[in-house]
């Protein structure tokens, strides 16, 4: 193809097909709405980095971290800890911080804790970062100074320097003095400086300086933070990990796809798993919130619960599916606010933008209609203000969605600014006005010249294109009248649009109503905050409509757990029929429950059953009950299934004995402790020792005795009368039927003991050869009323017997106070001749 420059009158032609192209070919395939917002759901499902500043200072802990996933900086006011820093402990376990950050000048018992956790190797999913920074910068005054003079896009512009004091005074408490933890009625002691400014300081100043998201930026564009929240850890029900794994309340599995195992894990089957029907990712993670933070708080508890119970009447059915799809449009608002401060917006986030803006209005107005007795509904209803009207309005006015999508860049609609209407106009016009001026040329052309076409080529300009003809061969032949020869092409290549202004003016107006965006970005926060509360919510009573779930009632001054008819929220969904069991425990059913019974007749089902449901009360739910009526839970203990691992370097049974020593050491008259078969990983006997020592120190306690589940084979502890007798223990079994040589299992819990545990019934349905079933219950039978043992006949050579019961004969013969006797000699000549024939 050859390619030459016209003279000054440079004319183009239209595009087609041996016609000219205006040098505004189609632009490369672009996704379109749908697939723009698989494309952002994508980038919302990024692993979150957390970065924690804390410090720890006479009694009082002061924490702060940042969260990448919102921008958002979460913080907690002062509050006592231990020397053992549980309290710190807890929040490292809930939010697994990738660094932790401190001052150098630390105290003796942080220096050891944090010691200890940088040792952790076996920490899942891994160690953190620890970090520490000069104490200078920890100082309360520069603290104060490094939050007031901090660049917060949700602070508007128009503030003043007063004005942005008194609003974030609002939020952090500069000024709170603490109290130190004693007592102070005869030792006056000065008040703490707290250290929750201190932390949130040197939190600034570790983002400042590592550059957290931003670390590819210029060194002017700062740590984006959308916000400041407090979050409080009082009220909570002490729940640990192991008790979280053995009761599946949380179970991590390897995604199945290849493509996506590096993306990290997905829920298996569990409770989180069954209860998660949210429709946003922002829900979930609220959801996952509360599963790691259960509260005895009656007044969050009762708040839930009054929402879940709206939703499951009958006429409120299509308000909460109206309501749970609007949910689904919300989206990662936090992520578009964070490239709208770092000038990385997407041509889709102005579109999800705009659902969101517009979904949240639905359900403010749906929410207007609904009881406003409901908090949540009132806070919806009030909060979400006519901001969200004002940027929807101005998002739909302004933003071209088609034509963004099109040409991949931010577009502007008409009638929005005159001068980019009129340069629009005019490139509009172009192609059809050099289509003409191409066609006339294309008559002055030689005659042999079948087509042409016109082509744009940055740095020179408009190109006449022509084919190139048999007779082209030497330079000489491109020569045409009136035309520069340019260059020789193999084929024609379209280049991109002409260049014109309109994306910079564009773009102006882009920067302009991103501005308007996050002068209002406090109240799309808290749209997030009360949508996914809502959307839990939602998630919870669809569940209970589906299985049949009641709700359950709190009574502080009831110490106990009572149930009625309760089902274990994961096994009713997996066997074909499913036998409920109640629960009673404290006031004069006892405190202690000793279950009895079978293997495979539903001890540890039972066991994680009470468990489960009184979680689930734990953290607003309805539970799978007829009825349920929870007291003052202030923990859930657990020791029912070891969590092995080669990493932690424990024997199985030294991981029951700690699981065991964690509830002795701190399970007070309000916690519920589970224990499966515990003392059975070591000598039978120092087993039952062990088991039945526990429990006396428990019944020593009288009435502040915990409340106590334990499902054991040991019948010894009963039938060898190892616990006092007295109303706090209660013996309960599993109801089963010996039908001939069957046993048949009713999953009743019932009063009594068992009699036995039926392990070769056991044994023969896991497939065990009926011989060996036979021998192992022959030889428990003989064991169990005191006879000796008898080997199998088949088994022993010719002549064994008597050769051991002359061996035996010898040894009861010898006199071991006969001063002539020779042990050596006796063991040389008698005992190794006879054992040699023995074996």
């Amino acid at each position: 193809m050859a390619s030459l420059g016209a003279n000054p009158r440079r004319t183009p032609q239209g595009p087609g097909p041996g016609a000219a192209s205006s040098g505004f070919p189609s632009p490369a395939p672009v996704p379109g709405p749908k697939e723009a917002e698989e494309e952002e759901v994508e980038e919302e499902e990024e692993l979150a980095e957390i970065h924690l500043c804390v410090l720890w200072n006479s009694g009082y802990l002061g924490i702060a971290y940042y969260d990448t996933s919102d921008s958002t900086i979460h913080f907690m006011p002062d509050a006592p800890d231990q020397e053992s820093l549980k309290l710190l402990q807890r929040v490292l376990d809930e939010i697994n911080p990738q660094s932790v950050v401190t001052s150098a000048k630390q105290d003796e018992n942080m220096t050891r804790f944090l010691g200890k956790l940088a040792s952790q190797e076996h920490r899942e999913p891994k160690r953190p970062e620890i970090i520490f920074l000069p104490s200078v910068d920890f100082g309360l005054e520069i603290s104060k100074q490094r939050l007031l003079s901090g660049n917060y896009s949700f602070i508007p512009d128009a503030m003043t320097a007063t004005e942005k004091i008194l609003f974030l005074s609002s939020i952090i408490p500069f000024d709170c003095l603490l109290t130190p933890p004693g007592d102070l009625r005869f030792t006056p002691i000065p008040l703490l400086i707290p250290s929750q400014v201190r932390a949130l300081g040197g939190l600034l100043k570790f983002l400042g300086r590592r550059r957290i998201g931003v670390e590819l930026e210029d060194y002017n564009v700062s740590v984006p933070i959308l916000g400041f929240k407090k979050f409080m850890l009082t009220h909570l029900v002490n729940i640990d990990q192991d008790t979280y794994s053995v009761l599946q309340i949380f179970k991590s599995e390897s995604h199945p796809s290849v493509y996506k195992v590096a993306s990290g894990l997905k829920e298996g089957l569990s409770l989180f798993g069954v209860l998660n029907r949210c429709r946003c990712k922002w829900g979930e993670k609220l959801l996952r919130l509360w599963f790691t933070r259960p509260t005895h708080d009656l007044g969050e508890l009762s708040s839930r619960l009054d929402v879940i119970q709206f939703f499951l009447l009958p006429q409120n059915l299509d308000m909460a599916q109206m309501l749970h799809r609007l949910l689904g449009h919300i989206k990662n608002v936090p992520l578009i606010l964070k490239r709208m401060k770092l000038s990385h917006t997407k041509v889709s986030d102005w579109q999800v933008l705009y659902k969101t803006v517009y979904s949240a209005l639905g359900l403010r107005d749906a929410c207007r209609s609904l009881p406003q007795s409901i908090q949540l509904f009132r806070d919806i209803a009030q909060e979400f203000s006519d901001d969200l009207h004002h940027i929807a309005s101005l998002i739909g006015k302004v933003v071209d969605f088609e034509g963004s999508l099109a040409e991949n860049r931010f577009t502007v609609l008409p009638n929005i600014d005159p001068e980019i209407d009129e340069k629009k106009r005019r490139l509009m016009g172009l192609p059809n006005f050099l289509t003409e001026v191409a066609r006339k040329e294309l008559e002055n052309l030689d005659s042999r010249i079948p087509s042409c076409s016109v082509i744009y080529i940055p740095l020179i300009g408009f190109l006449l294109s022509i084919p190139r003809l048999p007779s082209m061969v030497e330079a000489s032949d491109f020569e045409i009248n009136g035309l520069d020869f340019m260059q020789l092409r193999k084929s024609i290549t379209l280049q991109h649009s002409l260049p014109h202004p309109l994306p910079d003016q564009e773009t102006l107006l882009m920067y302009q109503l991103q501005c308007q965006v996050l002068a209002r970005a406090a109240v799309l926060t808290r749209v997030l905050d009360l949508a996914s509360r809502l959307d839990v919510l939602l998630a919870l009573a669809s569940a209970a409509r589906d299985y049949g779930y009641s709700r359950p009632r709190y009574s502080p001054q009831v110490l106990g757990v009572r149930i009625q008819n309760g089902r274990h929220p994961l096994m009713e969904l997996c066997a074909r029929t499913f036998v409920p069991n109640s629960t009673e425990c404290g006031g004069d059913k006892g405190r202690v429950k000793v279950i009895t019974g079978p293997n495979s007749s539903g001890k540890s089902i039972y066991l994680k059953q009470v468990g489960l449901i009184t979680f689930m009360a734990l953290v607003g739910s309805f539970v799978p009950a007829e009825e349920a009526e929870i007291g003052a839970v202030d923990a859930i203990f657990t020791r029912i299934h070891s969590c092995e691992s080669i990493s932690l370097g424990l024997s199985t049974f030294m991981i029951d004995l700690n699981q065991v020593a964690k509830a002795v050491n701190n399970a007070t008259a309000q916690s519920l402790v589970l224990i499966d078969e515990f003392g059975k990983g070591t000598n039978t006997v120092d087993g039952l020792a062990l088991l039945a020592a526990v429990l006396r120190h428990w019944l020593a306690r009288g009435p502040t005795c915990p409340h106590i589940f334990v499902a054991t084979n040991f019948l010894s502890l009963v039938q060898l009368q190892l616990l006092p007798q007295g109303p706090l223990v209660q013996y309960l079994t599993m109801e089963t039927c010996e039908d001939g040589n069957d046993l048949v299992f009713f999953y009743q819990v019932c009063e009594g003991v068992a009699k036995a545990s039926h392990a070769s019934h056991t044994a023969a349905q896991a497939g065990l050869p009926d011989k060996l079933v036979a021998r192992g219950k022959e030889v428990s039978d003989l064991i169990r009323s005191g006879k000796p043992i008898k080997p199998v006949k088949d088994l022993l050579k010719k002549n064994q017997m008597e050769n051991c019961q002359t061996l035996v004969d010898k040894f009861m013969k010898l006199d071991l106070e006969d001063p002539n006797l020779d042990l050596n000699v006796f063991m040389s000549q008698e005992v190794l001749p006879a054992a040699t024939s023995i074996l």
